[in-house]
């Protein structure tokens, strides 16, 4: 059984945050801040630096983390592709999920993230260093030694069953 909680809890990547369980206040894809304290304990931040390029230089609106938290959490939340950047620029889970730059600001609106993942993460190099990623996450989580884990399986695939998946049968 889960043990009670008192105290809310505390986040690493943002130590201003707190959750608590109360019903009167509500946010649009909350669940992602779980996901996102996740990706600090297991350093995607770091994965990110090590293994991809920004060709853009230092002076940039948007961090390259930030972007590519926008684009994987959008994902994650079931948003299908950069035409729901306009409005999640402004939600405030993506605000917060994001690096103490973009707090205030927003996330990045639907041209940036669209050349973002259309030039900026196609390159060949890129490409590659999205894998390392993928590679770098896994071999981080199987390197754990956790007495107790937590399996999130995330998937919204919808299936039809009862006969009425293709090429399927119920009897």
């Amino acid at each position: 059984m889960g043990e009670t909680q008192t105290q809310p809890f505390q986040l690493l990547f943002n130590a201003a945050l707190k959750i608590e369980f109360q019903g009167s206040r509500v946010t649009s894809d909350g669940g992602l801040i779980l996901v996102r304290e996740l990706d600090e304990r297991l350093g995607f931040s770091a994965l990110i630096a090590q293994h991809l390029t920004d060709p853009r230089g230092k002076n940039t609106q948007f961090p390259l983390a930030d972007l590519v938290r926008q684009s994987v959490y959008s994902r994650l939340a079931g948003y299908e592709d950069v035409n729901d950047a306009e409005r999640l620029s402004q939600d405030p889970t993506f605000r917060l999920i994001g690096s103490e730059k973009i707090w205030e600001r927003g996330a990045a609106l639907t041209s940036r993230v669209h050349s973002f993942e259309t030039e900026l993460l196609t390159q060949d190099k890129n490409l590659a260093g999205l894998a390392a990623i993928n590679r770098g996450l896994i071999a981080r989580v199987e390197a754990m030694d956790a007495l107790q884990r937590v399996v999130l399986d995330i998937d919204s695939t919808e299936i039809p069953v009862y006969g009425q998946q293709e090429q399927s049968a119920y009897g």
